[in-house]
């Protein structure tokens, strides 16, 4: 017999398992479902998210008691793409989901930033959000649910989130009208991808990608998805207010306004002189740091002051030193470095900084400075993650950017290795920003790799390595469409006052509002970023500083342009070269041979590096010299195809003897028959008198029947002597593949489609 109380009456145990749902009607879109309250009870909030077949589970979780000190918010977010989720096993040797791929961890990103700023001022116990895609459907995205999700989870536990958060991607029609969580299908045409991220009041973060829009598309855009955004929190809140546990306050730090008062009475002064004189990064932080060092001595040697501790001096002294920032600016228009609100730093750039690489550059803005180098390479260098969109081939797959902020950049010491989180968020939008310029496949077939190493930092590195990027794949011989530099903008908002910043700081980015970085070209947008701190940003305080962004981009593609030395401009004597050539499917495997013998012996004879050959027939040969390259795309042209009777071989090797003749190679793996009565005039009994195996012998194309190649010697003697030399007449050639090549660099076609691709040994 079961114990008295240990388990439910089963009409409560089924009340206790039923889910709360909530279906979330999105202007403009498909409905997102939202349920709790049967799985994952055991968390302090649970969601269950569907939006058609794409299916995303969220869990939020926190620490009992606080485990940070206070300075920021300890909160992570952790997304994972099951593959499962699409019916699919991964490819590689483990079939277990491991480690976060590239795109999960910017979706992370994307889920944390606009989540962070709304937890109640304090918060300091360690919090995790916890996301997987269980479901995915081909058609709806998990980004938009993803964020949604995790803040319904956040909303309905008793974790201290202030406002309902919901998120919304917005994309655009080939009428110019704007779509709300558009499908994949949809998003194949759209030239814009925002994602935009917010409470019912005010937009909290935005990320965007565009071909080359203007500032009032833009901010129509923005607009949209707002709108849509508002709609949903208030959904949200109705039903958390159901739903949802009472929030926690125990664990909140709070700093009495008589500590703030206090220190300003003692630093204020202090602070104020340092940031007007203080020109330099150093210095300033220097001045600072004795600030805070003389107001804590000061409260320690008090004995009847209260007893404030640690984390709440730090907390007032960063309140502190944030209101003399920003009164500083609000009432002198004065900054911390001495410009004026809409001042550029000092901008120098020069390019071939190393020699040995295909492009490189060193852009240097202020206090900020980036090391860029560019490669071009092969198809087979191109970027690829598995992921669960099977088939997904994004274009900056043969255009990518990689982003390195090492510790000494701001002179600290610190971990180095693998790329952290920010570094993959910087890298991902310093590339995104340059995509739309990079000439497409069939104009300029290479793949590009740009990597930036951040050498000094003192704001907004990632748009230090757009400018350099830039110039860096410029000086490689890319030929851009058009030049693209990116600049970072910020804001001060007090009591109704708002003044808008060009290219901030990274104190102006962490004591002020707004971080909103912006790239395009002389008129027109290809990317942005914005993390906002405080609500009350409107859309004409957006579009402020759009225009604001737009001064100072041209300004800085004006100093890019007087770079010195400037840009080669034509492709770096380094870079390989490419030629491209179509040859008949079915010919594939005559190139490459039984397990890639004749592709291997192709590459040794030419000197060439690679050879890709794709399902249809596209050929890219790789060589470190033009001549390499002509001399591999001649010999796959004639595997692949029949030469024309009357084509004339010089210096061609004899590979063998035979009673009736020799054979001769003209390429490796394509041999034909010098017949004993071709090798010369008058009788000849015995091949092996008149030439030997290895000779170079001059032979001339008689006929290709089926595929046989008739050569001969004494033809070739005629015609040189002027003679008229009579073809057999049965011939056979094979007219199937045209043969040719194109003389254009690039990166070839053996891409995702199954190409086959053999170095040299």
């Amino acid at each position: 017999m079961p114990m008295p109380g240990l388990f439910l009456p089963l009409q409560s145990f089924a009340a206790f398992r039923s889910a709360q749902t909530l279906v979330l009607d999105v202007p403009g879109g498909a409905p997102i479902t939202l349920a709790t309250g049967e799985i994952g009870r055991q968390a302090n909030g649970a969601i269950w998210a569907t939006c058609g077949e794409t299916v995303l589970y969220a869990t939020a979780c926190c620490a009992p008691v606080p485990t940070g000190d206070g300075s920021f918010v300890p909160f992570t977010v952790n997304y994972a793409e099951r593959f499962s989720a699409a019916g699919r096993t991964s490819g590689g040797y483990i079939k277990r989901d491991g480690r976060p791929k590239d795109a999960e961890v910017l979706t992370s990103r994307l889920v944390d930033r606009p989540l962070r700023p709304m937890f109640a001022k304090g918060w300091s116990n360690d919090t995790q959000v916890l996301e997987w895609v269980l479901s995915y459907d081909g058609l709806n995205e998990p980004e938009p649910i993803a964020i949604t999700a995790a803040a319904a989870a956040l909303l309905i536990s008793d974790i201290p989130l202030k406002k309902a958060i919901a998120g919304v991607r917005v994309g655009m029609a080939p009428d110019g009208s704007f779509i709300v969580n558009p499908t994949t299908e949809a998003m194949k045409t759209s030239r814009l991808d925002l994602m935009v991220a917010g409470t019912k009041d005010a937009i909290l973060m935005i990320e965007g990608f565009c071909d080359f829009l203007s500032e009032e598309t833009m901010i129509e855009a923005l607009r949209v998805g707002s709108q849509a955004i508002a709609s949903l929190c208030s959904q949200m809140e109705a039903w958390a207010a159901k739903v949802g546990k009472p929030k926690r306050t125990d664990s909140v730090v709070t700093v009495p306004d008589a500590l703030v008062e206090r220190l300003k009475g003692l630093v204020a002064e202090q602070l104020k002189k340092a940031y007007r004189t203080s020109l330099s990064k150093e210095v300033r932080s220097s001045a600072v740091g004795e600030a805070q060092a003389r107001a804590q001595a000061v409260l320690a040697a008090e004995s009847e002051a209260p007893a404030y501790t640690p984390l709440q001096i730090s907390m007032a002294l960063k309140a502190v030193e944030s209101e003399v920032m920003r009164s500083l600016v609000l009432e002198e228009q004065l900054r911390a470095d001495g410009r004026g609100v809409r001042d550029i730093r000092p901008i120098t750039s020069r390019c071939s900084l190393l020699p040995r690489t295909h492009g490189s550059s060193l852009f240097t803005r202020g206090e900020t400075q980036a090391v860029c180098v560019a490669t071009l390479g092969s198809a087979s260098d191109a970027l690829r993650q598995e992921s669960i969109r099977r088939g997904d081939d994004e274009e900056h797959d043969r255009f990518y950017l990689q982003y390195h902020f090492p510790p000494s950049s701001v002179g600290e010491t610190g971990r180095t290795g693998a790329p952290g989180r920010r570094e993959l968020g910087h890298g991902e939008l310093a590339q995104r920003a340059l995509a739309p310029i990079v000439p497409p496949e069939e104009a300029f077939p290479y793949t590009i790799r740009v990597e930036s190493t951040i050498t000094e930092s003192n704001g907004s590195s990632s748009m230090a390595s757009v400018c350099g990027g830039c110039l860096a794949m410029m000086d490689a011989g890319v030929p851009l469409a058009r030049p693209v530099a990116g600049i970072a903008m910020g804001l001060i908002l007090e009591a109704g006052r708002h003044v808008v910043l060009s290219d901030i700081l990274g104190s102006e980015d962490a004591l002020g509002d707004m971080d909103f970085k912006v790239a395009g070209d002389y008129d027109a947008i290809t990317a942005f970023q914005m993390d906002i701190k405080v609500e009350g940003i409107t859309l004409d305080i957006m579009a402020s500083a759009l225009q604001q962004a737009k001064e100072g981009r041209r300004h800085i593609l004006g100093e890019m342009a007087k770079a010195s030395p400037g840009p080669r401009g034509e492709l770096s004597p380094y870079a390989p070269r490419l030629l491209r050539m179509q040859i008949d499917p079915s010919k594939k495997g005559a190139v490459i041979g039984a397990g890639g013998k004749v592709i291997k012996q192709l590459l040794e004879a030419s000197g060439a590096s690679a050879i890709d050959i794709d399902d249809d027939g596209k050929v890219n040969v790789v060589a470190p010299s033009l001549k390499a390259a002509e001399m591999a795309a001649e010999f796959v042209g004639m595997l692949a195809a029949d030469p024309e009777p009357g084509t004339i071989f010089r210096a061609k090797p004899v590979a063998g003897l035979a009673a009736f003749g020799c054979f001769v190679e003209l390429c490796p793996g394509r041999q034909g028959l010098v017949h004993v009565s071709e090798m010369g005039e008058g009788p000849l009994g015995d091949p092996a008198a008149a030439v030997k195996v290895g000779d170079k012998v001059d032979v001339m194309v008689l006929s290709a029947d089926g595929g046989k190649l008739s050569l001969s010697i004494k033809a070739v003697a005629k015609a040189d002597a002027g003679e008229a030399v009579a073809m057999p007449k049965r011939v056979f050639a094979n007219s199937s593949s045209d043969g040719g090549r194109g003389g254009g660099r690039g990166r070839g076609g053996g891409g995702r489609g199954g190409g086959d691709r053999m170095r040299r040994p």
